[in-house]
């Protein structure tokens, strides 16, 4: 079967649901807990965790470590994320354990300074893309604050897991064949994941393995400041990089306090900076709450439309004003405010599309990955965890790490190498998030948790790079505004805008030629052709009856397991 006809097939039972009002599909049904990531083993690791008697933070523990063995595509020791959390008592919270730009780093590394312009590849590819990883740090943070388990106990499976390998999967071989060629660009031909690996084939991580006991025995500073952080540093300075030993032990989590707004009876509790995730997000929700979304109908022209220009204004917003919150000021506040975004959208109408080129951001005075993974935790004491962590681009830098056994992350794209240059997602920067030594570069990721009527309502996450903010929201709003299951709101088509290019990305065969004529008639230019997937989403959600509805993407090799 060839590979276009076998996408087609797959778009169909994808998207089949929208057609016509069948039964509604399902996902995984538990009476207790629910855990949702980008490959079985991972969520299989996740909830034995749970099972023991570990809580969502155990369980985040050893999935994140897990993400690492079998799905280094995203998950590495040698990337970073953040979590959103809701505890069983209501309170809520977020961590920041993104990676931070090297003290060598410096405004205008990635500059050519003869000619002005940005140096090819050298922002996304080998050891100069490198940022200082959080993994391993945020691991500790969140566990040491709400664990239950010993670590020594959450690690050990993982170890198990790397020694035993991991079964490659016929979309697994298909990345590793298509980013094979920039592998050899920066690796030695003989290296692990530079082998014809097939489907079915098993991938044993016998180097990470060791990593990762070295990790149980020691802790946190083994990898900050023990010999794999001495061989890491030995690693990347051979290899042309300008990490440090320093740069690892001065490594540090923060803790923030997430981005937390209304819609209709919802609360959504959302990341904030350095992620733009949060603040997007309520930015576009806060645009369309007005309109009456459930009568205009589920992924009709005018529903596109209103969506399409929020989104346009808030990645707007975005490029401008959004930074590492340590390093600039950002007007949450006014940004999220119900004033300013009505007053953003006081130039749309569903007459016509409002070009980019009309859309600056906003009047404020101030004195700001595609390939990302996801993964959602409910617990049985009323816990959840929303995770999002990333190496940035499909393995990372492309950097294999082999006596660590791990990929390492190209964060440094996701800073401004140039105001108004785009990154490797076409998202534009500004001032805000140009580099520095120690800062940390902004982030779509949106780890996201929803209550309705005080109570925990739904979970969830994507990756996607820049579409991660819309496929997050288009998620949501099909459970909340068209009753959709957790399972059937993930289903359905996507599309995507980003103020520049100023294009609607769609899944192809997922909306009709009807709907992409009439978006076209009214200015608005559709590209269905270049987006295969829009986001890889994970979700659980809460039924009436209290059961869980876990959620995961056919788009992907996801997985959701409970008990």
């Amino acid at each position: 079967m060839n590979r276009l006809l076998f996408f087609s097939l797959c778009c169909l039972t994808l998207f089949s649901c929208k057609e016509t009002e069948k039964q509604k599909v399902t996902g995984v049904i538990s009476e207790n807990a629910m855990v949702v990531s980008a490959r079985e083993e991972v969520s299989e690791i996740g909830n034995l965790i749970l099972k023991k008697g570990g809580n969502a933070f155990d369980a985040m523990a050893g999935m994140e470590f897990a993400l690492a063995v079998a799905y280094p595509y995203a998950g590495s020791l040698g990337g970073g994320g953040f979590m959103v959390y809701r505890l069983e008592d209501g309170s809520v919270g977020a961590l920041d354990y993104r990676e931070k730009a090297p003290l060598a780093a410096s405004k205008n590394m990635y500059i050519d300074s003869i000619t002005g312009n940005v140096i090819p590849n050298k922002s996304t590819l080998g050891a100069m893309a490198v940022g200082i990883p959080g993994n391993v740090a945020g691991i500790f943070a969140s566990h040491e604050k709400f664990g239950k388990l010993p670590m020594e106990e959450i690690i050990t499976p993982v170890i198990a897991l790397a020694k035993k390998g991991v079964i490659v999967t016929e979309k697994q071989q298909e990345r590793l064949e298509k980013y094979r060629s920039k592998f050899f660009k920066v690796n030695d031909s003989d290296f692990l994941f530079g082998k014809p690996w097939k489907a079915k084939d098993t991938i044993k991580r016998v180097q990470l393995a060791k990593t990762l006991a070295r990790i149980k025995e020691n802790g946190r500073d083994e990898f900050y400041k023990g010999e794999t952080a001495q061989a890491l540093v030995n690693f990347m300075q051979k290899s042309g990089g300008i990490m440090t030993l320093e740069d690892l032990a001065k490594y540090e989590v923060k803790w923030r306090t997430p981005i937390s707004f209304s819609y209709d009876d919802l609360r959504i509790i959302s990341m904030s900076p350095p992620s733009s995730g949060g603040i997007c997000l309520a930015e576009i929700m806060k645009a369309i709450e007005p309109y009456n979304l459930d009568e205009l109908g589920h992924n009709t022209t005018k529903a596109i439309q209103l969506i399409t220009e929020a989104e346009r204004r808030a990645y707007a917003d975005r490029s401008y004003f959004l930074g590492d919150p340590d390093f600039v000021q950002i007007p949450i506040e006014t940004l999220i405010s119900e004033t300013y975004v009505k007053q953003r959208m006081h130039s749309f109408s569903f007459e016509k599309a409002t070009p980019s080129a009309e859309v600056s951001h906003g009047n404020i005075e101030i004195v700001e990955s595609d390939e990302t993974t996801h993964y959602s935790i409910v617990d049985q004491f009323g816990n959840s965890v929303s995770v999002t962590t990333t190496i940035n681009g499909a393995y990372g830098s492309k950097l294999f790490c082999e006596e660590l056994g791990f990929f390492l992350n190209n964060e440094m794209d996701d800073f401004s190498a140039k105001p108004g240059e785009p990154n490797m997602f076409g998202l534009i920067g500004a001032e805000a998030n140009s580099i520095a030594p120690e800062k940390r570069m902004l982030s779509s990721m949106t780890p996201t948790i929803v209550e309705k009527n005080g109570e925990l309502f739904m979970v969830v996450g994507t990756p996607g790079g820049s579409t991660i903010i819309t496929s997050v929201l288009q998620t949501i709003l099909n459970v909340h505004e068209y009753d959709m299951g957790m399972q059937e709101a993930i289903n359905q088509p996507r599309f995507h805008h980003q103020w520049l290019p100023d294009t609607v990305k769609m899944e192809p065969d997922g909306f009709s030629d009807q709907i992409q004529a009439e978006l076209t008639k009214l200015g608005y230019t559709i590209d269905a052709t270049n987006s295969p997937v829009i986001g890889k989403v994970e979700g659980v959600l809460v039924l009436p009856d209290g059961k869980l509805e876990g959620g995961a993407d056919p788009r992907g090799d996801d997985k959701a397991v409970g008990f």
